[in-house]
C-alpha cells in the first residue's frame, strides 16, 4: 500500500506535492494528480505541503478503499484515449502532464 491522492485535489493544481517529492513518483493527469504506488516510498513529504489535505496514507486506505483502486488504475489500466497503460514509467518529469484522468475522476468539470 502506498499514498494516495483522493478527490480534494481535483481542480486543485498547485504542485506544492510534486515539488517535494525525493522520487519523482507524484503524476499529473487532467484535473487530478496521482501517486505512483510502485515509485512512492512514502517517506510523508508530500503530506504537509498539500494545500487541500488531499493525500491519504496507507493507514487510511479502510476509509476510501475506491480512492487506492483508483489511484493503481491510472497506472495499470489503459486511461480514456489510450491503447496502453502507463505502467512504470521511473519518473513523472520526463512524461510531463498525462492530460487524462482514469474514468472514475470523469472529464473536467468547469468551477
Amino acid at each position: 500500500m502506498t499514498y494516495v491522492i483522493n478527490d480534494a485535489c481535483i481542480g486543485e493544481m498547485d504542485g506544492s506535492c510534486v515539488e517535494v517529492c525525493p522520487v519523482d513518483c507524484i503524476y499529473e493527469g487532467l484535473t487530478k494528480r496521482y501517486i505512483h504506488p510502485r515509485e512512492c516510498v512514502e517517506c510523508g513529504a508530500c503530506l504537509s505541503t498539500c494545500p487541500v489535505d488531499a493525500i491519504l496514507t496507507p493507514d487510511e486506505f479502510n476509509d476510501a478503499p475506491d480512492v487506492f483502486e483508483d489511484n493503481a488504475r491510472f497506472f495499470d489500466e489503459p486511461l480514456p484515449g489510450r491503447e496502453q497503460p502507463l505502467g512504470d514509467p521511473g519518473g513523472a518529469t520526463p512524461l510531463g502532464p498525462i492530460g487524462v484522468d482514469t474514468p472514475r475522476v470523469g472529464p473536467r468539470k468547469d468551477k
